[in-house]
């Protein structure tokens, strides 16, 4: 069952969220490494590229992603001998975490956009990092470092100028 946690109001990047509700992605813990299938967006695929990896290293190609009928992309290949993310160094930890595929930075979130508005929901609240004590609540700070990319591409679309981040805190 989703779980409402926070509402980004677009105009204004406003932040209306839940103070009870923590998250912190935890070191090591990998989870959603093993158990996800990851869409890779191009900005994804030339981001990685960018690191010094072929796209043929990661990239699975017989694999693709589709919200109705519009292609997403192609999948993140899984290592063979494990079937984990093949960014997984041999202590669990993403070797590429800044430029990790947006897939990676929404989870455990699900972001449902609905006119000027973006609900933010936890899709999965069995990541081991939802409700963690020392974790963060999905204030201003939070939304723009996990979904940044996709607030100003939404906000780009509707044509809106850009904020400075403080205007949004509230």
């Amino acid at each position: 069952m989703k779980k409402l946690v926070a509402i980004i109001h677009l105009d204004t990047l406003k932040v209306d969220y839940d103070p009870s509700f923590k998250f912190r992605c935890l070191e090591n813990c990998a989870k959603c490494c093993a158990e996800l299938d990851i869409p890779l967006r191009d900005e994804d695929i030339m981001r990685i590229e960018d690191l010094g990896f072929n796209a043929w290293e990661f990239v699975d190609y017989n694999k693709m992603f589709y919200r109705g009928d519009k292609f997403i992309g192609y999948a993140l290949k899984k290592r063979p001998f494990d079937g984990l993310c093949p960014f997984l160094d041999e202590n669990s930890r993403c070797k590429i975490y800044p430029s990790r595929p947006l897939a990676c930075k929404l989870y455990p979130f699900m972001l449902v956009k609905q006119g000027n508005i973006i609900e933010v929901y936890v899709k999965d609240p069995n990541c081991p990092g939802v409700g963690d004590r020392d974790g963060k609540p999905v204030n201003f700070e939070f939304v723009m470092e996990y979904f940044g990319e996709v607030i100003e591409e939404y906000r780009r679309k509707l044509n809106y100028t850009r904020v400075p981040k403080a205007a949004g805190t509230p």
